[in-house]
């Protein structure tokens, strides 16, 4: 056995494919890009995720409580990656990346139309965010994108690369917000 450093646990562990996350919040849409998140419950099905008041989108999602996850194709992966360089304070991610808001059902923010499902969420528990920024969310309805041709999703191994169907492709060169830790 080799040694490996405490800060790449997470390339061991990051199951789950790269997503958007949409919240609204007085009006304005915002897309976040996010790559920690987990299954926690089946039925009803739960999902926490870690988002803090460093992203735009914290101070939405703790008000509104609500949001959308989105899960992009892997078609969308420069976007995406490019999603989760900047932030929405200042820029309207829906018009920059030519993206298409859909109404949903049960919560404001929008359904994203490229993506190949979107899962309309509303945070049930808070109790760990304040010390570890993680929040649990139900989800409220789930939606597939019927008319869009099957693409793989692709998962973030936590150092600026992505598996594509067990590939990896390297886009460290693109991960600029996050450039730590892609060394």
């Amino acid at each position: 056995m080799e040694d490996l450093p405490l800060n790449k646990v997470v390339r061991l562990l990051e199951p789950g494919p790269l997503v958007l996350v949409i919240t609204s919040y007085r009006g304005k849409n915002n897309i976040m890009t996010m790559g920690f998140h987990m299954m926690v419950q089946h039925d009803p099905p739960l999902i926490a995720f870690v988002l803090g008041p460093w992203d735009f989108s914290y101070n939405a999602l703790v008000k509104s409580k609500e949001c959308v996850i989105a899960i992009p194709g892997v078609d969308l992966m420069e976007k995406a990656v490019d999603i989760g360089n900047c932030s929405g304070e200042h820029l309207d991610k829906f018009k920059a990346f030519n993206l298409d808001g859909l109404n949903g059902e049960q919560v404001k923010p929008p359904l994203l139309k490229q993506c190949i499902a979107n899962i309309e969420c509303k945070v049930v528990n808070t109790q760990l965010s304040k010390k570890y920024n993680l929040f649990v969310v139900a989800a409220v309805k789930a939606w597939i994108n019927k008319d869009r041709s099957e693409e793989p999703i692709f998962h973030h191994k936590g150092d600026g690369t992505f598996s594509i169907d067990g590939q990896t492709k390297d886009m460290k060169d693109r991960m600029t917000k996050w450039k730590e830790i892609t060394e």
